[in-house]
């Protein structure tokens, strides 16, 4: 490198191009310094034993289902034979509208039902606070045939 010009101006042009190129090399360090811990840390998560995911997880607690009911009295919800209940439930416990009872061949219910026995029905209807009957199905006015 002892070729170099005498002249300041040819001078100051090379140390300009060098460090233009220096320049340049530092954005090429960092991308690919960027990009070798990106591959790192794709590497440590391969390497980790996978997580289960939200489906595969254990329930912490079981489902809330209906408990079953006889197939002579099992209401079948909106396409039932009119011989048992259903209950409209609330999405959630701050939902400001009541659960609705309805006979369990109605078909004006619009949210979630569940099949509640004529015992269920009886206790439910007295609540009036969280529970209202369907003004269209009337299940108050059904003749109850199972009377304790």
């Amino acid at each position: 490198m002892s070729d170099l010009p005498p002249d300041p101006a040819r001078l100051r042009a090379i140390l300009a191009h060098l460090d233009r190129q220096l320049a340049d090399a530092d954005t090429i360090r960092t991308y690919l310094r960027l990009q070798r811990e990106e591959v790192q840390r794709a590497l440590q998560a391969a390497s980790r034993p996978a997580r289960p995911t939200r489906s595969t997880r254990p329930q912490l607690r079981p489902a809330l289902t209906p408990a079953p009911f006889p197939a002579e009295r099992s209401p079948s919800g909106p396409t039932g034979v009119g011989d048992g209940y259903m209950l409209e439930i609330k999405r959630h416990p701050t939902d400001p509208r009541p659960g609705v009872l309805h006979v369990d061949s109605c078909t004006m219910a619009n949210r979630k039902t569940s099949p509640i026995s004529a015992a269920q029905f009886r206790v439910a209807i007295r609540d009036t606070e969280y529970i209202e009957t369907c003004s269209f199905c009337r299940p108050e006015a059904k003749p109850d045939d199972t009377a304790d």
